[in-house]
């Protein structure tokens, strides 16, 4: 941590070896010559705990070095189908078999047949969660690295008119989309209509590895060191229902870069991937123990380089979950059981060596990672597909202000000349079925069929012809989605909060109504102040990613006597851009919910009106005055107010209408 409070990048640097035929030789000698003596058997793990120095630094903890960890399958095995077609969005092998198990096991359920610790792991790794209201369940379908067909966006429309009471799709910050209120039997029938499509909610829950993210411009940006694309789907097929990731001690999530200004924020996740080319030669560096919620902290490099094309990045990833998977003592406290924490206790350095002595072990050569990369990856060639030239196209009829402001703020040309990628700023992530059949038809018109989602709630439209730009535009206005200012300050991010979280402590979704709506009166035009990103949560968790947010905050609660009244806390400072993370510093106040508005306006003002000459950035202008100057003009916004009918709405939180109380479950994230 720096002298200012935000947690900075923590790298070593380490090199994996170039695989090769004398790869796995290399490694026995490497460890020979420093005495380390451990091995690594396919199904009993460190035969010899005691004589290896790599674990020597797990001593006292409670590690299954004999666990029984069986590897991936054979091809054409349950947990290995052989199906795999590289069609756009068709990613996750579906098993038709696993539906008529779920709504078998639910129906077992409801009946009461079987018990909540049997059935609820069942049901996460199905990507089905229980939700704060009784009865109903949210549905948490994987798009991985933000992939998605027209098919499938028709698909969703479908099954959320049938199905969903809402009659909304909510995209997430880890590229999911989220459908919400759904009665666990009409589940079972929303899953398999959805895997027609293509589409698999497998594994989207529970402790195992959750979609899998990447940049929504890898393959098209102009800064790309390589397309992570083909990887990214490989890792995919080789972790789903790989039978050591199925009950690890906590979530496993990763994500995929296409270039330096790391797009996929591979800091924030337990592990990650940064493309590199060394000698002509594609690979990755290898970032593990990254996370927020209430223990933020940021990855450690712990390769400089991986093979890509050899497949050595599975075999490395494999090594790391199987390491993972065998800390038992993480299992006792699950709010502390991430791979972070593991990173915390023994250091990077020790972790690697972990890593590397798993990889002397015999599973490693069981296997041919440079086949499976082969089998598994996901390779499809978008730019065949793209829009032909010719045509007729529109442009704007009288003013053309507004299209041109689009143009600036949401349209990024490709590295492909002739072709654009536009981003669709979708309003909370939520969207209509009406919505999602309008963008399937644009995506069918004019991208080629191809879009992806993107961590901060939006979606990107790919390989649109530069003289379609305003018939797009055009589109996207009808279907209420032509705003201009994507990833800017009045795109804000949130999680769901009360409106659906068991573990929500406050209405996250409506404080986003209030400010987008207090930000749309300012009418800021000011470019670094449109830099600035406002992301919140409902709860200290970090699913509104509220830690990286230039201002960012977190659901709480003030007492009032004998009432209660919705609150948020402050983050200030948090960056995720240009490869640049750092978590925000956490102010000593407590807003009134109510209040939060006028405290963004505020500081917004000071920042503008305060910082030194034109050039200084709302982050470096946070950490010059230092928290006490944010704390300062806001100070009697924290004063809370004593409960009367003059002060009563404070005590009722956003889009509700009636007192607010803390009504927090135990959520399911960590079953």
């Amino acid at each position: 941590m720096n002298p200012g409070g935000s947690y900075l990048l923590a790298s070593a640097s380490w090199e994996y070896p170039n695989p090769g035929p004398d790869c796995y030789f290399h490694i026995l000698t490497v460890f020979s010559d420093r005495n380390l003596t451990g091995r690594v058997s396919t199904r009993m793990d460190v035969s010899e705990p005691a004589a290896s120095a790599a674990t020597a630094v797990l001593e006292g903890l409670d590690v299954d070095h004999g666990k029984h960890q069986q590897g991936k399958g054979a091809p054409g095995s349950r947990e290995n189908p052989e199906r795999y077609e590289n069609v756009p969005g068709h990613v996750i092998p579906i098993l038709e078999d696993e539906f008529d198990d779920f709504r078998s096991e639910a129906g077992s359920f409801l009946e009461g047949e079987r018990e909540d610790g049997v059935f609820i792991p069942f049901r996460l790794k199905q990507g089905v969660y229980g939700q704060r209201q009784a009865d109903v369940q949210m549905i948490r379908i994987k798009l991985p690295f933000g992939g998605i067909s027209p098919l499938q966006m028709d698909a969703f429309a479908d099954v959320i008119e049938r199905w969903v009471p809402m009659r909304k799709g909510h995209i997430t910050t880890r590229q999911n989309i989220q459908l919400h209120h759904v009665p666990l039997l009409d589940a079972s029938a929303l899953i398999r209509e959805l895997g027609h499509a293509g589409l698999s909610s497998r594994e989207g829950c529970g402790n195992t590895v959750r979609n899998v993210t990447a940049d929504p411009y890898a393959g098209i940006a102009t800064d790309e060191v390589f397309d992570p694309t083909p990887y990214a789907g490989a890792y995919v097929r080789f972790f789903v229902r790989h039978p050591v990731t199925q009950a690890m001690p906590r979530k496993w999530k990763v994500a995929f870069s296409a270039s330096p200004a790391d797009r996929a924020i591979v800091p924030i996740h337990d592990l990650g991937f940064l493309p590199v080319v060394r000698d002509g030669v594609k690979g990755f560096e290898v970032w593990v123990g990254g996370g927020t919620a209430i223990m933020p902290r940021p990855a450690h490099k712990i390769y400089d380089f991986v093979g890509a094309d050899d497949g050595s990045y599975l075999k490395v990833s494999e090594a790391i979950v199987r390491v993972f998977d065998r800390q038992d003592w993480l299992r006792k406290n699950r709010a502390r059981a991430r791979i972070k924490v593991l990173l915390d206790k023994i250091g990077a350095d020790a972790f690697r060596e972990l890593v590397d002595e798993e990889l002397t072990g015999e599973w490693v050569a069981e296997r041919d990672f440079e086949a499976d990369l082969e089998r598994l990856r996901f390779d499809d060639d978008e730019e065949a597909k793209a829009p032909a030239p010719g045509g007729t196209y529109g442009s704007p009829n009288g003013d053309s202000s507004r299209f041109e402001l689009f143009v600036e703020r949401n349209v990024t040309a490709q590295r492909q000349p002739g072709f654009s990628a536009v981003a669709v700023k979708v309003t909370r992530g939520d969207l209509t079925p009406e919505q999602f059949r309008g963008l399937a038809a644009i995506m069918r018109e004019y991208c080629g069929g191809y879009a992806r989602s993107t961590v901060e709630q939006n979606m990107i439209l790919r390989w649109v012809r530069d003289e379609a730009l305003c018939d797009v535009w055009s589109r996207l206005c009808e279907l209420g989605l032509g705003g201009a200012g994507a990833f800017e300050i009045d795109d804000v991010i949130s999680c769901p909060g009360t409106d659906s979280c068991k573990m929500g402590i406050t209405a996250s979704m409506g404080l986003n109504e209030a400010i987008s709506a207090r930000l749309e009166s300012m009418d800021i035009d000011d470019p670094l102040t449109r830099a600035v990103q406002i992301k919140m949560s409902g709860c200290p968790n970090g699913c509104g990613q509220h830690h990286i947010g230039t201002i960012g905050f977190y659901g709480a609660s003030l007492k009032i006597g004998e009432r209660q009244m919705p609150a948020y806390i402050p983050h200030i400072g948090g960056r995720a851009g240009g490869g640049d993370v750092a978590f925000g510093k956490r102010l000593k106040s407590r807003l009134p919910a109510k209040r939060v508005p006028d405290a963004v306006e505020r500081w917004l003002r000071m920042y503008e009106s305060e910082r030194a000459g034109d050039g200084e950035g709302f982050e470096d202008f946070a950490e010059r005055v230092g928290n006490e100057r944010f704390e300062a003009e806001v100070k009697e916004l924290t004063l809370p107010a004593e409960f009367s009918l003059e002060t009563m709405e404070e005590f009722i939180d956003w889009n509700r209408s009636s007192p607010y109380k803390v009504e927090r479950g135990e959520g399911e994230c960590a079953i």
